[in-house]
């Protein structure tokens, strides 16, 4: 036997059962030979972790654009909080903590530069949209290795799909990083706020604060042991009604404050003008693509969809850097 048979039929022992198994999975797009040492949703997870897309969400726009200061959160460091939410959860629920893992590490692989601005510029310019989920699943599946993907599990790749409020995972460990996420961006995103002077704790609702706490770290507490206590041996993952509503307050009351707010929004239409230029550049000068991308449109891809890969997948700092060479003026120089 296997280490790998070892740890699946570990798995099966020691799991619930309502938990998705590595040796139950139903597969990846295509057939490969098995790891002797790592089931396959450990597998998936080492590849989405190695990965080029991976590596830029270090530079990519959580909310605040460039914001002068080490301790804000990038779509990296959400993507780290959004993973050890669902592993938490997962593990006192005695489901595959290896799936939850693989799937937030990979939930925004396909997310813009300059973070929801970013996506609504090419999402407005693309003729056939753009959807940051969406594009995650085509950057494993179509975008990195050269073309080839990584050629993940089904189950992680259904998850990466889902995972916003609107979708529907097929496993539990698929819904808890749905949860997950939207936990991590209230909680981070609040945080993030405080520290910016745009918004003070005693801002919060006392309807909110009566339901959730009045810190961050309380708030995220109670967030985990809700969803942990009202899942417990059952078939879904579920929140109690009065947490679930003021979780929705709380969202509502971010949007209102800071997702919306124009000092910390102030940037993003800049962001947008920028990503649009750069959509409107390339579709106008293919040859200006890398290679990669080029094989694309030759194997049959549509053009636009292939810019917007290519636009899409930049960094915030690539995506200016750009911008500045093709557009701004440099001086003359004997």
């Amino acid at each position: 036997m296997t280490i790998r048979e070892r740890l699946e039929q570990w798995e099966k022992d020691y799991l619930s059962p309502y938990a998705s198994l590595s040796m139950n999975s139903q597969g990846r797009l295509k057939p490969e030979e098995q790891c002797d040492i790592r089931p396959v949703f450990q597998r998936d997870r080492d590849r989405i972790i190695h990965c080029k897309a991976f590596r830029r969400l270090k530079d990519k726009t959580q909310v605040f654009l460039t914001p002068e200061g080490d301790h804000y959160r990038t779509r990296l460091t959400h993507t780290l909080e959004v993973s050890q939410n669902a592993r938490t959860i997962a593990k006192a629920l005695k489901l595959n903590e290896e799936l939850v893992e693989a799937i937030s590490l990979g939930h925004d692989l396909g997310h813009t530069p300059f973070g929801h601005a970013g996506e609504r510029a090419l999402n407005r310019v693309c003729p056939m949209g753009f959807e940051h989920s969406e594009q995650s699943v085509r950057t494993v599946d179509r975008l990195e290795k050269d073309g080839q993907g990584l050629n993940l599990t089904f189950e992680v790749r259904d998850g990466i799909l889902n995972h916003q409020t609107i979708g529907k995972p097929h496993t539990l460990e698929g819904k808890i990083v749905r949860f997950s996420d939207k936990i991590a961006y209230i909680h981070h995103d609040m945080d993030d706020a405080v520290r910016a002077g745009i918004l003070k704790e005693t801002d919060v609702p006392a309807e909110i604060r009566d339901v959730l706490g009045s810190t961050s770290g309380e708030r995220l507490n109670r967030f985990i042991h809700d969803i942990v206590t009202n899942s417990m041996d059952k078939n879904d993952i579920l929140m109690s009604a009065p947490v679930a509503d003021a979780m929705k307050k709380l969202r509502q009351f971010m949007f209102d404050r800071v997702y919306q707010n124009p000092e910390a929004k102030s940037e993003e239409s800049k962001a947008e003008v920028l990503m649009e230029t750069l959509y409107h550049h390339y579709l106008k000068h293919l040859d200006d693509l890398p290679e990669e991308f080029l094989n694309l449109i030759s194997e049959g891809e549509p053009r636009e969809r292939v810019v917007c890969d290519y636009v899409g997948a930049m960094s915030d700092r690539f995506a200016i850097s750009v911008y500045e060479e093709i557009y701004i003026p440099k001086s003359w120089q004997i």
